[in-house]
């Protein structure tokens, strides 16, 4: 088992800032700072000059003592305000300090300032961690901003009337004086094909989310930006399935004793999955947390991680989620999501993320496993094709275009549709909501409805000429991963002021991840082959092979029933659904699924996700926890 490490001055945070004079800069600054509270209740830091204003809010984790922002180089020439975790700081400390640099203070804060200051943009692909930070030089007047390797921690940023405004959250750059709320339509567009805002656009016009592995100069009135990192696979055919199970098992074990370096206790989020439960075969003695929802097997894995958490001796925390809670708290979610999200289990990760910040300050979690190794089914698909697609390409595209014609539930269907197709064309990321077809239904003439792989070709073309699921993978750590999965890790666990780390995304297991072949990703026995008989040396073989779950969530069942079926109505004939949608397809949707004759529940919750959101941001709908409308049975 590894013990927990301690050294000093990590905290996690929330950033904020505004380039140029406002009228009343100090309350501006305090108020855009003061909005993400929840990610940093601790305590607060503000610096400005005649050129700039930056705040901060911090949650320690180490050291309350140090750690205090902003940080500067020694003539001050230099100010830095950062969120974030950097695991390898001593030793880039050591090599600072041997070149000359004098430390205040003990903290991974300050050696980004000096290393900025030794390396400038080539401090970032020397770092081991996550991260957002600015740094604004004195003397030159630029300011420089930077975002970690995969995305965990977030960044946007807005030009509003010749001053360049950003922040951790968007909802601070909401306040900044003279910016003009509108709806970014082509977020809309891109949102019902996705499920999730696609970066680096947002739903609020004019407002940007720096990408992964993207750092950004603002100098001269100008923005730049630039990527310094790319997720590269370069398989090794000749790798050996001993080999790429020691080397998971080694790198996976260094990071998770990298991210467990803190002055608190630290906990996991268990499911009954491999990923989770593998972060959590480290912690003997401490304590993990799951919710579920009622007592069915396929909503609830809280009996599965009870008696995991029992074999591998950690003490466990669980909440089942009860619909009025859930339904309760949509509107407090959409409102901390910033923007409107459709994966209903962002709200589970909100409960459980509540839960844990009863107990600790810091939990694990099993986020990017599935992307690094090759755990989604959806990876199955190439192979699965395969014998089809020997077919002739005319023939396939004949079948299709009679398959189209056919009823949703025929079976065999979307195998001809999708057999017709290149990966290219068929796999715009893990999640695809609606088609085409339903897309330019759905939307009103006021709303574009473009074609999704608009977005996704440019990833595909730098991945030319590796296989299918390589390609896959590639997409889904730029697109999903970001737009989703640690969109959400991050939010739901900062609106509790609980600090999420993710230990499979690290840098050093990515290079581990990226050099294995495709049999040890995925093969006709199972999916993250080599990870999951990583897991196997410390974790039962039925845990290590157990079939993906995720958090489920019973929203298909909950949308059979009269009342959460009547709120969603309600919702669907609005004034505002009116404004975007054809309501009479969305209530045609709704009734299929309410009267069982087809599951349209990912597609509902798209849309009703959306209008919820909306309400909040511009129509002034109340988002405090329990606020949902009653609706009689």
């Amino acid at each position: 088992q590894i013990k927990p490490l301690k050294r000093k001055g990590f905290t996690m945070c929330g950033l904020v800032g505004f380039t140029g004079e406002v009228t009343d800069r100090d309350t501006v600054i305090k108020e855009m700072t003061d909005r993400i509270i929840h990610r940093g209740p601790d305590s607060s830091g503000v610096y400005t000059d005649g050129s700039i204003s930056m705040g901060f809010r911090r949650l320690s984790i180490i050291d309350l003592s140090q750690g205090d922002q902003p940080i500067y180089n020694e003539d001050k020439s230099l100010v830095l305000m950062f969120n974030g975790e950097i695991y390898n700081y001593k030793q880039l400390r050591e090599i600072l300090i041997a070149d000359g640099h004098k430390f205040r203070t003990n903290t991974d804060s300050e050696v980004l300032v000096h290393g900025f200051e030794k390396w400038g943009t080539g401090l970032l692909n020397k770092l081991r961690g996550m991260f957002a930070f600015a740094i604004w030089n004195t003397k030159e007047k630029s300011l420089f901003l930077a975002r970690d390797f995969f995305g965990i921690k977030p960044l946007h940023y807005a030009e509003v009337n010749g001053h360049f405004v950003y922040a951790s959250e968007i909802k601070s750059i909401l306040d900044f004086p003279g910016f003009e709320k509108k709806l970014n339509k082509n977020a809309l567009n891109n949102y019902i094909s996705f499920e999730y805002p696609v970066p680096p656009e947002t739903f609020f016009e004019g407002v940007y989310c720096l990408p992964p592995a993207h750092y950004l100069w603002y100098r001269d009135g100008k923005v730049e930006t630039h990527r310094y990192w790319e997720p590269k696979f370069q398989p090794d055919d000749s790798m050996t399935e001993e080999e790429a199970v020691a080397s998971i098992e080694d790198v996976f074990e260094d990071s998770v004793a990298a991210h467990r370096i803190s002055d608190v206790e630290v906990g996991c989020f268990l499911s009954s999955g491999v990923d989770s439960s593998y972060v959590a075969s480290y912690f003997s003695g401490q304590k993990t947390f799951t919710v579920g929802f009622g007592s069915n097997e396929r909503y609830n894995e809280i009996g599965y991680a009870k008696d995991l958490s029992k074999k591998i001796g950690v003490e466990h925390h669980s909440h089942v989620i009860t619909p009025e809670e859930y339904w309760g708290n949509i509107r407090h979610v959409q409102y901390q999501m910033d923007q409107p999200l459709a994966d209903a289990s962002c709200i589970a990760l909100y409960f459980v993320s509540k839960l844990a910040s009863k107990y600790v300050k810091v939990v694990l979690s099993g986020e990017g496993a599935d992307e690094l190794f090759g755990g989604y089914n959806i990876y199955h698909e190439p192979d699965d094709l395969a014998s089809y697609q020997r077919l002739p390409l005319g023939l396939r595209r004949w079948l299709a275009a009679i398959a189209e014609k056919l009823p949703q539930n025929v079976r065999g269907r979307s195998f001809l549709i999708r057999g017709s197709k290149s990966v290219e064309e068929r796999f715009i990321g893990n999640c695809s909501m609606f088609s085409m077809h339903e897309k330019r239904s759905l939307l009103n003439k006021s709303v574009p409805a473009t074609v999704p792989q608009i977005i996704t070709k440019p990833f595909y073309d730098r991945v030319h000429g590796l296989d299918d699921v390589t390609k896959m993978q590639y997409l889904d750590i730029n697109v999903w991963l970001a737009g989703d999965i640690l969109l959400k890790a991050d939010r739901m666990s900062m609106a509790n002021s609980l600090e999420l780390r993710v230990p499979f995304l690290d840098r050093k297991v990515f290079d581990v991840a990226s050099r294995l072949p495709l049999r040890m990703r995925l093969n006709s026995q199972s999916t993250k082959y080599a990870m999951r008989k990583a897991a196997m040396r410390h974790l039962p073989e039925s845990t290590a092979q157990k079939k993906k779950l995720g958090f489920p969530v019973p929203i298909r069942v909950w949308l059979r029933q009269e009342k959460y079926y009547g709120i969603v109505k309600q919702s669907f004939t609005s004034k505002t659904a009116k404004a975007f949608f054809d309501t009479d397809f969305l209530i045609k949707l709704l009734d299929a699924h309410y009267h069982g004759k087809c599951d349209n529940s990912r597609k509902i919750w798209t849309v009703f996700s959306f209008l919820v959101w909306y309400d909040i941001y511009f129509n002034g709908v109340s988002h405090a926890p329990g606020d949902m409308p009653a609706v009689t049975d």
